[in-house]
């Protein structure tokens, strides 16, 4: 299965050795920056009957991959033979409090980039430090089957977490800690090694719809089922098309992704800011201006980014999120400025959202040069 070949079967592990090292793993974890570790069994059976239905569904969008390998993505010991149990573990990312992000929302010329964006890109730290943590495990025990996952390949990790005992999967269908909330990352080991797994958490989610009543599109179509094809994340990161117009509007200035769902959790009262100076923000992207990162041309885009998962989208896409954004922005003579040096670009997917933002530009300007003929005091927002 693994990244190391086995020298001592699982069958020679007692109880108490299982017991003993499981324990020392999550001290492990810990030391290694971790907020919590879990172990989970691989049965996945109820989680692989709501995914299929979701699929089958069409939820996902264009992202072809969630479907592409079979039951491998729900079946562990499919994707890697030889896998008992699989060790999960969180690490908190957030990067400022609330009243922070509620500014940048609420501020139209600015740019709202999801948090757990904002800094190092999260899979290579994951990554680094659990395989550190398996080679803690490896120096103790010898050589064991495993192999690390950090959002990687056709991995279930937020039901594995439930399982692990990190949370419960909430209504938005993101893992809530009782203690911490909603801001972490996720990464696992899948091992062959009979380890006691943890008792599951129960769901506290009550009657509580804050996420669904906050979704900006909508995109929570039932308790714990979400649309990608509606969600701003989706639209913003995963899909490669055009944004379908009559949700443009509705992305408000959120060109990377979109946490409303988390900001309004009052499991999130419990969250604490990140201990990791690598997710801290960067190149000013947590109070950014519309306009400043619509001005990047693709080195400087690319530069940027370096080390970002922002970089992932491509410039291209980039400008496309800034476009809807600015159509969204209220009229402004710098605003239309702006789109118009941006309305030959030789992408096709940039000009027809340079085109919309021009045309929302304008209407709002009409409306606006409207309301000051009835009487405002107010002109327009030139």
């Amino acid at each position: 299965m693994t990244q190391q070949s086995k020298t001592k079967p699982a069958a020679d592990f007692s109880a108490d050795d299982a017991e003993q090292l499981a324990r020392v793993i999550k001290q492990w974890g810990e030391e290694l920056g971790f907020q919590q570790i879990g172990i989970a069994d691989c049965d996945l059976s109820l989680a692989e009957q709501r995914f299929k239905r979701w699929l089958d569904d069409g939820m996902h969008g264009e992202m072809g991959y969630m479907s592409r390998h079979g039951s491998k993505r729900t079946r562990p010991s499919e994707l890697v033979p030889g896998t008992l149990r699989v060790i999960s573990a969180r690490m908190d990312y957030l990067p400022e409090h609330r009243r922070r992000m509620d500014h940048v929302l609420e501020d139209p010329a600015k740019a709202f980039v999801s948090r757990y964006a904002l800094g190092r890109d999260y899979h290579k730290l994951l990554r680094q430090r659990l395989q550190r943590l398996a080679k803690r495990i490896e120096s103790r025990i010898g050589a064991f089957g495993y192999r690390v996952f950090v959002d990687s390949a056709p991995v279930m990790e937020k039901p594995l977490a439930a399982k692990a005992g990190l949370g419960w999967i909430g209504k938005h269908t993101n893992v809530i800690n009782s203690r911490a909330g909603s801001w972490f990352f996720l990464g696992e080991i899948y091992c062959d090694l009979p380890l006691p797994v943890d008792t599951p958490a129960s769901d506290h989610c009550g009657r509580c719809k804050a996420c669904i009543d906050i979704c900006p599109t909508d995109a929570i179509v039932a308790p714990y089922v979400l649309d990608a094809r509606l969600c701003i994340s989706y639209l913003t990161i995963e899909h490669p098309g055009s944004i379908p117009e009559p949700l443009r509007p509705r992305l408000g200035n959120r060109i990377y992704g979109c946490d409303d769902c988390q900001i309004v959790c009052p499991w999130n009262s419990f969250a604490t800011l990140t201990r990791e100076a690598d997710f801290l923000p960067r190149n000013g992207l947590d109070t950014a201006a519309l306009l400043s990162l619509f001005a990047w041309e693709e080195d400087e885009f690319l530069r940027r980014t370096e080390g970002s998962a922002v970089r992932r989208i491509g410039h291209q896409r980039w400008l496309r999120n800034i476009a809807v954004a600015l159509g969204n922005a209220p009229p402004s003579t710098r605003v239309r400025d702006a789109l118009r040096r941006r309305a030959s670009h030789p992408s096709a997917l940039v000009g027809e959202h340079v085109r919309w933002a021009l045309a929302m530009q304008m209407q709002g300007l009409g409306l606006a040069a409207g309301m000051s003929c009835e009487g405002s005091d107010e002109g327009h927002a030139d």
